[in-house]
């Protein structure tokens, strides 16, 4: 961790924010801003319980993860055609080059909009073009992991996999997500296995507000090779060893975290202690539209809060890049981007 730690700690929003990075956990609806929110409903004729953005904004009080779904999933309803999922995702990828995220993994709930009557493949191809338009104009990648929605039963998940299929090669995983509390892992144990058999590669949220049992199951019975949150970890040592013996990535998201009552402030969060005790841990935003910043704005309000250091940023970053899903080609260059800033700040 102590490399780079000589960097002077006045450099470091300036490090923070140039610094090449990677997102593994945004969801692409909860990018959605109130602005793009209130042009697609004037454009689909959608009409929304609040009169203005100001006053959607203002109903951005979390008291826990549900409170925030309630509003999330009412903010989707503008999302009808595969134009207005392009200009959502689009509008999220050039604010991603914009932060120096030279990749990212873009989670996306399918089943939000299929209950509403969008056909899937509606979603799909709308956020492919703006993944493909990504690469070509801004040097961004981006790839799909299409996430489960835990509070809806297996059988929905199994469907909604069916349905999914005939863009198979338009995502490179799957995840889970939503309400945490009440539905453990195992709730899916055979879609996961069913998405192992065809090749996709695995994440799921657990030790959100979930307890470190869920990390455990989504670990052992779904298989996953990424946990999303996991700040739970640390209430259980022998489960804290056993990630980082193997290496698990944990896409930590700090201001999501606070926003939804996991830790009452910034300066409580255990990133430090996460990375401290040798975890693969990685920053992302998670919903940023709601929770109060993108990625970089995560990055410079946690190490105002926290006693990190340029070292602990280039772990972070390095972190990132590693615990994606690119190829090794891929994340080699991007390391070597990384080195090549962070030699840059220290001279």
């Amino acid at each position: 961790m102590n490399r780079y730690a000589d960097i002077p700690r006045e450099r470091l929003p300036a490090l923070l924010a140039a610094m090449p990075k990677a997102e593994l956990h945004i969801h692409i609806e909860g990018s959605l801003e109130p602005q793009l929110i209130f042009a697609l409903a004037a454009r689909n004729g959608v009409k929304l319980a609040y009169p203005n953005v100001e006053a959607l904004r203002a109903a951005y009080a979390f008291t826990d993860l549900q409170s925030f779904l309630d509003i999330y999933y009412a903010g989707a309803s503008v999302l009808l055609l595969e134009d207005d999922f392009h200009d959502m995702a689009w509008a999220y990828l050039v604010r991603a080059a914009e932060e120096n995220v030279l990749h990212t993994e873009l989670f996306f709930d399918p089943q939000t909009h299929t209950a509403r009557g969008v056909d899937i493949g509606v979603v799909i191809r709308g956020l492919k073009r703006a993944t493909e338009r990504a690469r070509a104009e801004l040097g961004v990648s981006a790839a799909l992991i299409l996430c489960f929605l835990r509070h809806l039963s297996e059988e929905d998940a199994l469907q909604t996999l069916e349905q999914a299929l005939p863009y198979r090669e338009h995502f490179i995983g799957v995840g889970l997500d939503s309400s945490e509390r009440g539905h453990p892992p195992e709730k899916f144990a055979r879609v996961f296995a069913r998405c192992r058999e065809l090749g996709l590669r695995l994440v799921a949220h657990a030790g959100e507000e979930g307890p470190p049992e869920y990390i455990w199951n989504a670990l052992d019975v779904l298989k996953v090779e990424r946990i999303d949150h996991g700040v739970r970890c640390v209430e259980d040592p022998a489960l804290v060893r056993r990630l980082a013996e193997q290496r698990v990535p944990l896409t930590v998201c700090p201001l999501s975290n606070v926003k939804l009552c996991v830790f009452a402030d910034l300066g409580r969060h255990n990133l430090g202690e996460l990375l401290a005790a040798g975890l693969v841990a990685t920053v992302n935003s998670d919903d940023p539209a709601y929770f109060g910043g993108y990625l970089n704005q995560n990055y410079l309000e946690t190490f105002a809060a926290l006693p990190l250091d340029a070292g602990h940023a280039y772990v972070l970053a390095r972190n990132s890049f590693e615990a994606s899903f690119a190829s090794a080609a891929d994340k080699a260059g991007w390391i070597a981007r990384l080195d090549e800033t962070f030699e840059r700040f220290r001279s």
